[in-house]
């Protein structure tokens, strides 16, 4: 049986385990509330460019003599580009390993493709380097500024190998931020733009052409799919550490009281020893 001095320090050591979770949580939170407003406000500049894309495509479409772009191009997907999109940081519960196990699903799912891996994340970059993954990037410290250049010349990359046709497709997997107790894992195609259908597009007067319009714009389009996937997993990935930090102060809180419980029965246990000795030892001089 461990000794009161045992269950003292145990006690004290799952106590400050305790003031850590409950600071990370409260630092989470914080930054929760910043991921979320930006989250919130990107969703629907993304919605709109959608619909602008759809009827600038419904324009391009109706003239048969402009020349297809080529981000529009689909081909058999013998090489994938896959982007992963991972946290820097741990003690977020399942976050990364639903990713990476997502990841893994997704490279089961394709037998015989060449899938190079581009890694946002030092979770999924580690993850992968153990696993002789072909790795085409790896970038890290992402998610605490997402600064949008950044994930624009990884897109830009993306674009380049695909017009080049050195892959056929490029795959983003992230967790999209539902809210502070759901995050839902994402698999979305980048490349080739899948452009939306318009029931009754918007006729534009186009100052340039609809083509000029619509090779500026699908560049623009695939940048602004990895800065959200960016975004969206920074937001789930605050919200699923404030998660468990919550339930790491509840799980302390709880071993707190069953240790002290222990620590009072010990103690009792040893004092009624003491006072059996004592009558005893009184019986015996007698």
């Amino acid at each position: 049986m461990p000794s009161l001095i045992d269950i003292r320090r145990r006690i004290r050591s799952v106590r400050n385990t305790q003031q850590i979770t409950k600071a990370m949580k409260m630092v989470s939170a914080a930054k929760l509330r910043r991921a979320q407003d930006r989250v919130i406000a990107s969703r629907p500049y993304a919605a709109l460019l959608r619909t602008v894309l759809g009827n600038v495509a419904a324009a391009v479409a109706g003239d048969e003599t402009e020349v297809r772009n080529p981000l529009l191009a689909h081909r058999e997907e013998k090489r994938i580009l896959l982007a992963l999109v991972t946290s820097d940081k741990g003690l977020a519960g399942a976050f990364n390993a639903n990713l990476n196990k997502g990841a893994q699903r997704f490279i089961a799912e394709h037998p015989g493709v060449e899938i190079r891996m581009e890694l946002l994340g030092r979770k999924g970059r580690d993850f992968f380097r153990k696993r002789g993954a072909t790795i085409a990037g790896e970038y890290l410290n992402l998610a605490a500024k997402v600064p949008y250049p950044d994930l624009a010349a990884i897109a830009q990359k993306a674009v380049a190998l695909y017009c080049g046709e050195e892959i056929d497709a490029v795959y983003v997997i992230y967790n999209e931020f539902k809210s502070v107790m759901s995050q839902r894992l994402t698999v979305t195609r980048v490349l080739p733009v899948e452009m939306p259908v318009q029931e009754a597009p918007v006729d534009y007067i186009f100052e340039n052409s609809p083509a000029q319009m619509l090779d500026a714009l699908l560049p623009r389009y695939v940048e602004l799919e990895f800065y959200r996937a960016q975004l969206e997993s920074a937001a789930a990935e605050h919200a699923a550490r404030m998660t468990a930090m919550e339930a790491a102060t509840s799980n302390a809180g709880d071993m707190i009281d069953k240790l002290t419980l222990f620590m009072n029965r010990v103690r009792q246990a040893s004092i009624t020893k003491e006072i059996i000795e004592v009558v005893s030892g009184a019986a015996s001089a007698e």
